[in-house]
């Protein structure tokens, strides 16, 4: 069977060795080995040489040549537009487009949502022959299952080399963006630093009866910490924690952290670090920490397998991976970029798989409805 190739350097590795074979005298399997290496050449040649007019989409996400850069810009600049379908914060959504736009001279048109509608739609457009859309940003887990979809692109680009090795997933159909840490926050009018649980098992406490919060729907963060404290005793220890203290459940991450400045959640225990971090910084009486483990979930982004804008898509992910990487740190999110990123608590954070959530969703969903949410008080 004759082997698939996806790059100019899959080709640099199959002409070195047939040379090996040549030099080690195995002339018994020359033959396949040659034809494996000219017909590699004859595929990858039109993404390896000076790139035509007519390079699929395809050919264009995987082109490395080094003209790469310019082939991108001067593409995007002759299709002029681009769509992205995204689900992040408005505020960072203008940055990223005033940027993009300033630099480059192509239009960012930007379609926001929630990142289970924008799923919904993407998938509702496609099946319905509509592609509109060119890149995608939201999600680790919506991302993921995109690619399950198969409406994303595999794309090779230089600047992936540069990101912490989880944020590259191997399909390289998306790929990690910024991390969004989920750490606890406490009401700092409330609660003195001093006093701060350093484990789960500290929360048996009964100080904290009655102050705990909880987020409604991170069962693949209970997942995660329930793992890391071992499964079945982490199962009992959360078990406990809501019989003995109780934990308020609430919906939506921004809510939970605006209930904790409030004070009537004086102790959340899965926020999100960044906006906890913003409403610090606005003064309010908010402050976060770690329980270890942190757990942190990708935001992702990935170009669309049927881009009807195939050099802005490259050019943007290119934009978002490079650039836009030192965006997020200004409001104190944790960009991908091992150059640019920062760690928040002792310890690197545990990422959340999104590929585990999809494939175990059910399981943990239902055992933090049965453990923490439908036992809440």
């Amino acid at each position: 069977m004759l082997r698939r190739f996806r790059s100019c350097r899959d080709v640099e590795i199959s002409v070195s060795t047939v040379s090996r074979a040549v030099s080690a005298g195995r002339w018994g399997s020359i033959v396949a080995a040659l034809l494996v290496g000219l017909i590699t050449a004859m595929a990858a040649s039109r993404a390896c040489a000076q790139p035509p007019d007519s390079l699929t989409g395809a050919e264009i996400a995987i082109y490395q040549g080094s003209d790469r850069s310019q082939m991108l810009i001067k593409g995007a600049q002759a299709e002029a537009t681009l769509t992205l379908y995204a689900s992040a914060p408005p505020d960072d959504l203008a940055a990223i487009a005033t940027t993009f736009e300033k630099k480059y001279g192509v239009k960012l048109r930007i379609w926001r949502a929630s990142s289970e509608n924008l799923l919904q739609r993407a998938i509702a457009e496609a099946r319905a022959g509509r592609f509109d859309v060119d890149v995608f940003e939201t999600n680790g887990t919506e991302m993921e299952s995109l690619h399950r979809e198969r409406l994303l692109q595999a794309v090779t680009t230089p600047y992936l080399a540069e990101l912490m090795p989880a944020a590259v997933r191997s399909h390289r159909e998306w790929v990690g963006t910024r991390l969004n840490s989920l750490v606890a926050a406490y009401n700092t009018g409330l609660i003195d630093r001093e006093t701060l649980p350093k484990s789960y098992d500290e929360l048996l406490n009964p100080k904290w009866k009655g102050k705990l919060g909880i987020e409604a729907d991170d069962f693949d963060w209970f997942a995660a910490v329930v793992k890391d404290l071992d499964e079945e005793r982490g199962l009992m220890l959360f078990r406990d924690i809501v019989a003995t203290n109780g934990i308020s459940v609430r919906k939506g991450h921004t809510l939970l952290a605006n209930l904790v400045v409030s004070g009537e959640v004086p102790l959340a225990l899965n926020v999100y670090q960044y906006k906890a971090a913003q409403l610090k910084t606005d003064g309010a009486p908010i402050d976060w920490f770690v329980i270890p483990p942190e757990i942190a979930r990708f935001q992702g982004a990935g170009v669309s397998a049927r881009a009807p804008h195939p050099h802005a898509a490259l050019l943007l992910l290119d934009f978002l991976l490079s650039d836009a990487q030192q965006l997020p740190m200004r409001r104190d999110y944790a960009p991908s970029s091992s150059r640019a990123r920062f760690q928040t608590g002792e310890h690197p954070a545990k990422v959340i798989d999104p590929a585990i959530v999809l494939d175990e969703g059910d399981k943990w969903s239902n055992r933090y409805k049965d453990i923490v949410v439908n036992k809440s008080r």
